[in-house]
């Protein structure tokens, strides 16, 4: 920390997380500074973030984009093929903001908690492919730095962003692990919660994109569409809190004014509700334990009206129930599921595979990849590599 702010790396920072968590970061420029910013290949945003921002360092993937990147003077960029790592684990971080996607950010999150820095994460791969390989880490560090710690706080380091495991861990403050009985997992249901099972071969991919209440980037619409996205956020709440797949459940909720929420052994249920704006999870992410003022909207409690759930229909939807299945089988079945659904979605937008088929691709990878031993990173690495091969080349069984 410098001057008693919270030093910041935010890899993925031109992404829709990493844009809102410069936002959030803006409106706290007296807790936090940013120290290093991270992207693929869109080099004017990273220009004008690093204009705002003044790091210390940069690092843009793609090299062509680099080509006469213009940055204010005396800040560094680290053009190296280990950047993120690098970048990562730096002395002069305290945090590390993970936005990226895909399996490759498993290296930066490994070599921050390695370094002894806290992970803020909006990683699906971190948990879905890599949780027997994190979550030991962050558990170790936690431990050592208090032994006591409530359910919330034995995430101190690896703290979730997105805002359904936002919500959980919210409610888990101040409540000890042994005393939570059930995770509820809300989801929206998607643009297709009412549509005959018979019309989804005929869904357009402009279909799916329209979500009825969250603005987010392609690919995570379409697994909400599907309900892949609440399959793979059912695997990380085993990965992130321990409780078992048994002991987590999902519910339809399509106000997503509910955002998730934990039951407890004596049959209380904490719920935690806002307005939908992902800028909450970031900024609570960023300053736990302690909450600060917020530029996102608040929530009129007396304007809400009903609350709708429902349960979730697997049969129309069963994305759900085969992630489950890979989360059950371990840590090489849910990595072949995030890996082909990746290729699934793609396919999809492009024209070339069907609504329903995004689903059938999926099962047979998990089917053709998911057994064996847990991997470790290389073979994580190796096996998302596999797995993305054979889903680009057509195969459906």
């Amino acid at each position: 920390m410098t001057g008693g702010r919270i030093r910041v790396a935010l890899l993925g920072s031109t992404g829709s997380i990493g844009r809102q968590s410069v936002d959030v970061l803006g409106g706290l420029r007296d807790r936090f500074e940013v120290v290093a910013l991270a992207t693929g290949h869109d080099r004017a945003t990273l220009e004008e973030q690093a204009a705002a921002l003044r790091p210390a360092v940069v690092a843009l993937a793609d090299p062509s984009a680099r080509e006469g990147l213009r940055l204010p003077d005396g800040v560094a960029v680290d053009d190296s093929p280990d950047a993120l790592e690098h970048l990562a684990a730096r002395d002069d971080v305290d945090l590390v903001i993970v936005a990226t996607g895909g399996v490759v950010s498993l290296r930066p999150v490994i070599a921050a908690l390695r370094a002894g820095h806290v992970v803020a994460t909006a990683n699906k791969e971190t948990l879905v492919s890599g949780g027997h390989l994190v979550m030991p880490l962050a558990r170790a560090l936690a431990a050592r730095a208090d032994p006591s710690a409530d359910a919330a706080g034995r995430l101190a380091w690896l703290r979730p962003i997105d805002s359904e495991h936002s919500a959980i861990w919210q409610c888990m403050a101040g409540e000890p692990a042994a005393s939570i009985a059930r995770i509820w997992l809300t989801a929206s249901g998607g643009p297709f919660r009412s549509l005959p099972a018979a019309e989804l071969a005929r869904v357009t991919p402009a279909m799916a994109l329209a979500h009825p209440t969250w603005r987010m980037g392609a690919k995570i619409t379409i697994d909400s569409a599907t309900l892949m996205n609440k399959g793979l956020e059912v695997i990380e709440a085993d990965r992130l809190y321990d409780v078992g797949l048994a002991r987590i459940s999902v519910v339809i909720h399509p106000q997503s004014v509910i955002h998730s929420a934990v039951e407890f052994v004596d049959g209380s249920v904490k719920a935690q509700l806002g307005h939908p704006d992902m800028r909450i999870p970031i900024q609570y992410a960023l300053t736990f334990p302690e909450r600060r003022a917020s530029p996102a909207p608040r929530l009129g409690l007396a304007d809400l009206g009903t609350l709708d759930f429902e349960a979730p229909d697997e049969a129309r939807f069963p994305a759900l129930r085969t992630a489950r299945e890979a989360g059950a089988a371990g840590a090489r079945a849910s990595a072949a599921l995030i890996s082909a659904d990746e290729i699934a979605v793609r396919r999809f937008l492009g024209g070339s595979l069907d609504f329903p088929g995004i689903h059938a691709l999926v099962a047979a990878a998990v089917e053709r990849f998911g057994s064996g031993p847990a991997p470790d990173l290389d073979e994580l690495v190796a096996l998302d590599v596999a797995v993305r091969a054979w889903c680009e080349r057509g195969a459906t069984a």
